[in-house]
């Protein structure tokens, strides 16, 4: 079973929770056990597990990708300046797998699902929803 979600963005690097929107298609399935793989379409796009509870953390991801990987010093920076952004969708990367049980995604308390955006604003980042059960 598969859903699409679109998202519009509008920062260049932003982590954006998609959690509600994932958990309401989980839910609607009437899946009781399984796995829920989300995935984001595009070199520059990623998706991530992260704390929900305080977004720092999130600001803190977003800083800490900066350091490491900063924007304008890559020899892909040529073709289009984006060549920070693909280093870090490659690095986070473009999918997570989450365990679907008693009809629920099985995150903990404080982790939500974020598109972790890294080349926008974007006017739409396609996320692919995909539900297996095991029942």
């Amino acid at each position: 079973m598969t859903h699409t979600i679109f998202i519009e963005t509008n920062a260049r690097e932003s982590l954006y929770d998609i959690t509600e929107e994932v958990c309401e298609f989980v839910e609607k399935s009437e899946i009781e056990s399984g796995i829920a793989n989300i995935y984001v379409k595009g070199a520059t796009a990623a998706i991530m597990i992260q704390e929900n509870w305080d977004e720092s953390v999130q600001t803190d991801v977003v800083n800490l990708l900066r350091k490491l990987i900063p924007h304008g010093t890559w020899l892909h920076d040529k073709q289009d300046g984006n060549g920070d952004a693909h280093l870090k969708a490659g690095i986070v990367g473009p999918s997570e797998t989450i365990p679907i049980r008693e009809g629920f995604l099985a995150l903990s308390e404080w982790q939500n699902i974020f598109l972790c955006e890294f080349d926008g604003p974007r006017e739409r980042r396609e996320i692919e929803i995909t539900l297996i059960s095991t029942k």
